[in-house]
């Protein structure tokens, strides 16, 4: 019987159940919810059904092989079938899952008969038998389409700029690459629309990167909507919570619950915090991921022993989930990729294309003029929606389709720090619920470091925010707050800094314009243009399905619901908490490396081994790592370049999370890693430096090495190119070798007393104390840099010390090289 690819390719989660094939037998087929985790075969399976007339009947057994040639029939069309549906015709609009009677409801018998006609059977008879079980299997093989990926990999970036190019129109277009404009990508390619995504720099290299990477539905949210009988924070904290859930299950290699403990130092808070702790239980009810507690003094000193002890009455312990927020977000975006989107970073939308609708006369939003960054090339993308999903750049866009749009978004900047491992527990994190000036502070284990935040104030739009020195102090003196005596919290324990714009939305339909939500607003121009603006990480899914709901609605598109609850994101599918066991024995890989990789590409890791080169030695067999501290490897470098991959500083930050961990250990490998990606992309020495340049820059700025200049002076400023900031931090830690982030007197004696220089101690006093800004007994390296720098512009004639720590390292240059272990790094 000759196929038709026009079968409903785009069938939904439903199954058909047709007529009884004969007395005594039935033919059953399971089908489980699209995307969803089952526990049997993928395959619809047939099951016979026990005969009420008794066993062994001729009349059951008549039925029985009936119903094993009805049985063999369908395997042979399902296996066409397969062909022909995995494959539809491009030109075909996919059919809604959506029965003519509503959501959900079966097919008539009428539909059912005009699909069997376009497959070739006769619609003037009735159904036989093997067309019944042909339309079931039918059924069965559109659903199976949409649980699995179009494509094995994600198309390389060239093809997907060419799929751009040549592909007349789509039915939407999304303009922003985070976590909200990737999962409204996602959404809608898996309800079987015609789906483009740009982004202008890299995915998730705005706001999506920077956040507390927490998965939670925000307990200080709760507690408003109690104290205020705020209905709306409830249902966002509710709503929150069902995500937390559904981000776990889908992702489960980049994500988990982390346990998180509330110090109490007052007897009324106990009660007071454990009323509130215990609703949040309630009300994440099934997706409650564990129950809180309350712990002793005792009990609480023991799980976070470098906890403040004086006054401490007990603790409360609660859980969130914590992820890997770049990660994640690349993880929607090659998802949607391999699920058949057209995807593109480095993609600027430089205008919005327009076209006036015959029936209503009103120019309406039909695509967008684009400029690939790295070429220059610009193009025109058709489609018959556009959704504005660019953070705190919504506003910009919403302008280039009307310029007197009114500015809905309200820009607020959040700070980070990263400190060593050792200022936290390893499983457990700490909130600080009132901070002094009445913030919250989250003090968090990540990636075996330590992650302090955040800070909420007022800012300007940028794309390069920096973290003030302001900002980062104010952190370090809330964790002084919260930590023994014994634990010198320093600033040269700060190993890398942010901060990241969040885009709190005022609704433009409300009267009441001040009011800022943390929730989402959906927002839809006269032109038809689709924005999607406010909310939190955790609910970017929802967030899409919204988004993609007002599309569909305001673009008569034809789409089923829904199907992401429960769809897994790439590497999430087949990861298991033991996949880092088989990656050790069948590759040779060190266990660190081994589990580092199973928890950031999940069941990817294994692509990943494959391209390890052989270290040489006995163990590891492979797996060069770039940095001796940390477990990346060389061939993550390689990897990447597939993720889309297209500058060192996405390596850097968002393939690996180096620059996020420890600047300084990101700069070391930054060389190593531009060689690779050069290989990779045929990048000539010119590009490379550039490449080299960029990123340095990247560190200086974005993570935190210019706030550290700072706090030098009011009055003076380091402007030094990085070059000769490398070549003098190279000279600063010759003298600073255990990494504190500043010199003393000792250390200069020491370093002196190996060259065979002696000194007077009080001549080195007086030295170093024309350098001490801040007059505390240490040089630290900004006060070195401003001097430096002060010496090159001619305000500084000279110096002592910069005369000093040139010699010696002259003199240390020809002998051996001192051996730097960085133990917590720092500035």
């Amino acid at each position: 019987m000759a196929q038709s690819s026009r079968v409903p390719w785009a069938a939904g989660t439903w199954l058909a159940l047709l007529p009884t094939l004969g007395p005594g037998s039935r033919l059953h087929f399971r089908v489980s919810p699209l995307g969803r985790r089952r526990r049997g075969p993928r395959s619809a399976r047939c099951v016979r059904l026990p005969s009420r007339r008794g066993r062994g009947s001729a009349r059951e057994e008549a039925a029985a092989r009936e119903e094993e040639v009805a049985r063999e029939a369908g395997a042979r069309r399902r296996r066409a079938l397969r062909v022909t549906l995995a494959q539809p015709d491009p030109s075909d609009t996919p059919a809604p899952s959506c029965g003519p009677r509503g959501r959900g409801s079966d097919p008539g018998r009428r539909q059912i008969l005009s699909w069997l006609e376009e497959a070739g059977a006769p619609a003037d008879r009735p159904l036989a038998r093997e067309d019944q079980c042909q339309v079931n299997l039918a059924y069965v093989e559109a659903a199976e389409c949409f649980t699995e990926p179009v494509n094995r990999e994600p198309p390389s970036r060239e093809a997907q700029l060419l799929t751009l190019q040549n592909t007349p129109e789509f039915d939407i277009l999304v303009i922003g690459g985070g976590a909200t404009g990737s999962g409204c990508a996602l959404d809608a390619v898996t309800r079987g629309l015609k789906t483009a995504l740009v982004e202008r720099d890299d995915f998730s290299s705005g706001t999506s990167s920077r956040s507390t990477k927490l998965i939670h539905g925000g307990v200080r949210y709760l507690q408003k909507a109690i104290m205020k009988l705020d209905i709306e924070q409830y249902r966002m904290v509710k709503e929150a919570l069902h995500e937390r859930a559904n981000l776990l299950e889908i992702a489960p290699h980049l994500s988990a619950p982390l346990p998180i403990m509330l110090p109490i130092y007052k007897w009324w808070q106990l009660p007071y915090y454990w009323v509130g702790i215990k609703l949040y239980d309630l009300v994440a009810g099934s997706n409650c991921l564990k129950s809180s507690y309350v712990l002793s003094k005792s009990r609480a000193l023991e799980h976070f022993p470098m906890l403040q002890k004086d006054k401490l009455v007990g603790a409360i312990v609660y859980y969130d989930g914590q992820h890997n927020d770049a990660r994640m977000n690349l993880a929607i975006a090659l998802t949607a990729a391999r699920y058949g989107a057209a995807t593109a970073n480095y993609m600027e939308v430089v205008s919005l294309l327009k076209k006036t609708d015959p029936e209503t006369g009103k120019d309406c939003v039909r695509g967008a003029r684009c400029k690939d960054v790295l070429t220059g090339q610009e193009f025109d993308v058709r489609a018959k929606c556009v959704i504005n999903a660019t953070g705190p750049f919504t506003d910009s866009v919403r302008k280039m389709d009307d310029k007197n749009a009114a500015a809905i978004c309200q820009p607020s900047a959040g700070v980070h720090i990263v400190m060593p491992g050792y200022y936290s527990p390893e499983s457990m994190g700490l909130l600080d619920p009132a901070t002094s000036d009445g913030r919250v502070i989250f003090f968090l284990p990540w990636q075996k470091m330590t992650i302090a935040g955040t800070t909420d104030t007022p800012t300007d739009i940028t794309s390069h925010p920096i973290p003030s020195e302001e900002d980062i102090n104010f952190i370090l003196n809330e964790v002084r707050n919260y930590l023994s005596c014994d634990v010198e919290v320093r600033r040269g324990d700060v190993l890398a800094a942010w901060s990241g714009i969040r885009p709190l939305v005022t609704d433009p339909n409300s009267a009441d314009t001040q009011s800022i939500s943390r929730n989402h607003v959906v927002d839809i121009s006269e032109s038809g243009l689709i924005t999607i603006a406010g909310g939190k990480w955790t609910t970017y899914r929802s967030m899409a399905e919204d988004t993609v709901n007002a599309a569909i609605k305001t673009h008569n598109l034809k789409a089923g619901p829904s199907r992401t609850v429960g769809l897994f994101l790439q590497g999430g599918k087949d990861w298991s908490p033991t996949l880092y066991i088989r990656l050790v024995q069948d590759y040779g890989l060190e266990s660190e490396v081994a589990q580092h990789l199973a928890a950031t590409y999940g069941d990817k890791a294994f692509e990943v081994a494959k391209m390890a080169s052989v270290t040489g030695k006995r163990w590891p067999v492979v797996g060069v790592r770039l940095v001796s501290e940390f477990p990346y490897i060389e061939a993550e470098v390689k990897y990447g370049v597939k993720e889309y991959a297209c500058t060192a500083v996405d390596m850097i930050s968002r393939r690996t999370r180096l620059a996020f961990l420890n600047v300084q250990a990101a700069e070391e490998a930054l060389p190593r890693i531009v060689e690779l990606m050069g290989r990779e992309l045929n990048w000539d020495d010119r590009k490379k430096e550039q490449e080299l340049e960029t990123a340095r820059k990247f560190l200086y700025y974005e993570m935190g090495y210019k706030s550290r200049s700072e706090q030098l002076t009011d009055r003076s400023e380091i402007s030094l190119l990085p070059s000769d900031i490398d070549r003098y931090k190279k000279r600063f830690h010759k003298f600073d070798a255990d990494q504190k982030g500043f010199i003393t007197i000792v250390d200069v004696q020491r370093v002196l007393e190996s060259i065979n220089v002696q000194m007077d101690e009080n001549t080195l006093h007086e030295i170093l104390n024309e350098v001490d800004l801040n007059k505390n007994g240490q040089v630290e390296l900004n006060e070195f840099l401003q001097l430096m720098s002060a010496i090159q512009k001619g305000r500084v004639s000279g110096s002592r010390l910069a005369i000093l720590m040139k010699t010696a390292e002259e003199n240390l240059d020809r002998r051996v090289p001192i051996p730097v272990d960085r133990s917590c790094g720092g500035f």
